[in-house]
């Protein structure tokens, strides 16, 4: 199965898939919390999507409450924090768990896909980013303290583009 058969359903209930939310585009996709030490990210992702959107990318959120309870809030607080604190206008999607025996069908694919070292797995923490071709196809892994803003990371978009 292809990343973008994947079902998912947005922060505010809506099914969907990654192909429908992305068609066509490249896709940067993130674990997402409100209070988290790399929280501060979120801006750099809003920079990314307004720098890159209008080339055919876009950054998609998944909040996860999985590291040390760092995303507790309910769906409208989720998105009233992000929108208000950091401008995101990019999609987000439904909490959901991205390790363990719940892990989101979405993150059972992406955990695949090694990062810079060769290793694939877990989620190390928050805010750690998958590279989507425009394929569907994950193509790079960067951990949690790699910045959305990081060289690795904006060359990767780039060659996608």
């Amino acid at each position: 199965m292809s990343l973008s058969d994947i079902q998912l359903r947005t922060l505010d209930d809506a099914p969907t898939t990654l192909g429908e939310l992305a068609a066509g585009k490249a896709v940067l996709v993130v674990n997402v919390a409100s209070r988290c030490g790399l929280t501060p990210q979120y801006g750099a992702l809003v920079q990314l999507q307004e720098q890159y959107g209008p080339r055919g990318f876009t950054v998609i959120g998944m909040p996860c409450n999985q590291f040390a309870g760092q995303e507790p809030g309910a769906a409208e607080e989720i998105q009233e924090f992000c929108s208000t604190t950091y401008g995101v206008d990019f999609p987000l999607l439904e909490k959901a768990d991205v390790n363990g025996p719940d892990r989101h069908p979405l993150y059972a694919e992406l955990t695949r896909t090694p990062d810079e070292q060769g290793e694939a797995g877990d989620v190390q923490w928050n805010f750690e980013k998958f590279l989507v071709d425009r394929d569907g196809k994950a193509v790079a892994r960067f951990r949690p303290r790699t910045t959305p803003d990081d060289p690795a990371v904006t060359s990767a978009i780039e060659k996608l583009l």
